[in-house]
C-alpha cells in the first residue's frame, strides 16, 4: 500500500475538518424565518428576517458569513456570545438550518434556540412569544419542529393579519404591509428584538410576561429593558 505524504494528510485533514466562519461558539441562536432575495424583501412572510435585521444593527459589527444554509453573525448579547441566523433555504425548509447549527454546537434546544416568524392567525403587528407549542400551521415553524425532534424551544409569533379567503393565503403572505399597518409593524419588530435580548439575559418567561399582552403595546423609546 503507497505511502501518503504528511502533506496530502494535512490537506484532507483541513478539508475534512474545518472550522465554522464564525469566531465565537455561540451559547444562543436566534433565528428569523422568512424567504431569501429582493423579490421577498419587507414581505409579510418576512417579519421575522426584519427583526433579526434590527437586532443586526443593534449589536452586530462585522459582516454576515454563509454557513448553515443561512446568513450568520456573531454578535453579543447581555455578555453572551450570540448568533444570529437567517435560513436561505426559503421558508418551508427553515428546519435544515436550525437543525443543523444545533447539532455541530451541541445546543440544548429548549434554552439555547429561539426562533420569530410570521403567525396569519394573529391580527397585525400582535405579538406571542410561547417556551413550546405545536407550528400552528406556519410551515417555517413546522420544519423547524420535525427536523429537531421537539416543539421545547422559544419562538415569537407576529400577527400578519389574514386574508378573506383561503385562497388567497399564498399571495397575501408574499404581500408587503400596507402603509397603515407599517408603523405598528415596526413597532412589533423592536418589541420582538426586545424580547430576544430579554430571552437572551433572563429567559423565556421573562420575555412572555413583558411582551405577551392583549393590545399593540407601545415601545417606549429609551425604556429600561
Amino acid at each position: 500500500m503507497p505511502k501518503i505524504s504528511c502533506f496530502v494528510l494535512n490537506v484532507f485533514k483541513s478539508f475534512f475538518c474545518r472550522k465554522p466562519k464564525n469566531i465565537m461558539k455561540p451559547s444562543k441562536v436566534i433565528v428569523g424565518l422568512g424567504n431569501p432575495g429582493s423579490k421577498y424583501k419587507d414581505t409579510r412572510h418576512n417579519v421575522g428576517y426584519m427583526v433579526l435585521a434590527e437586532l443586526a444593527a443593534r449589536h452586530a459589527s462585522g459582516k454576515p458569513v454563509n454557513q448553515f444554509h443561512a446568513e450568520c453573525l456573531d454578535v453579543k448579547i447581555a455578555g453572551q456570545n450570540v448568533l444570529l441566523m437567517i435560513p436561505t433555504t426559503f421558508m418551508n425548509l427553515s428546519g435544515v438550518s436550525v437543525s443543523e447549527v444545533v447539532r455541530f454546537y451541541k445546543l440544548n434546544p429548549k434554552t439555547d434556540i429561539f426562533v420569530v416568524c410570521d403567525d396569519l392567525d394573529l391580527p397585525v403587528a400582535k405579538i406571542r412569544i410561547r417556551e413550546s407549542a405545536g407550528s400552528g400551521g406556519q410551515k417555517g415553524l413546522k420544519d423547524v419542529i420535525a427536523r429537531l425532534g421537539t416543539q421545547d424551544f422559544a419562538r415569537a409569533r407576529i400577527g400578519i393579519g389574514r386574508p378573506s379567503s383561503t385562497d388567497q393565503v399564498v399571495d397575501f403572505v408574499l404581500t408587503q404591509f400596507r402603509k397603515d399597518e407599517r408603523a405598528d409593524v415596526e413597532i412589533a419588530v423592536k418589541n420582538v428584538a426586545d424580547a430576544a435580548q430579554i430571552w437572551v439575559e433572563r429567559g423565556c418567561a421573562e420575555a412572555m410576561n413583558r411582551f405577551n399582552v392583549d393590545d399593540k403595546k407601545k415601545r417606549v423609546k429609551g425604556e429600561d429593558l
